[in-house]
């Protein structure tokens, strides 16, 4: 799969496993998964596959 332009392998992994192993904070990103936005209640049960263009868009706080 491709995780913000870059070829990951994973099998059988879920957004929020995903996340885990990616060390992001699930209250600080937006996932988006083939151009569909994935609302965060279903990130425990939504399984990636190989071919899922994965784009996670982190929230910076400033001044």
């Amino acid at each position: 799969m491709l995780v913000n332009g870059r070829k990951m392998d994973f099998e059988n992994i879920t957004i929020l496993m995903l996340l885990q192993n990616l060390n992001l904070d699930i209250n600080k990103v937006v996932v988006e998964v083939n151009l569909e936005i994935v609302s965060k209640e279903n990130y425990p049960d939504y399984i990636l596959n190989g071919e899922d263009k994965v784009e996670i868009i982190s929230f910076v706080g400033g001044g």
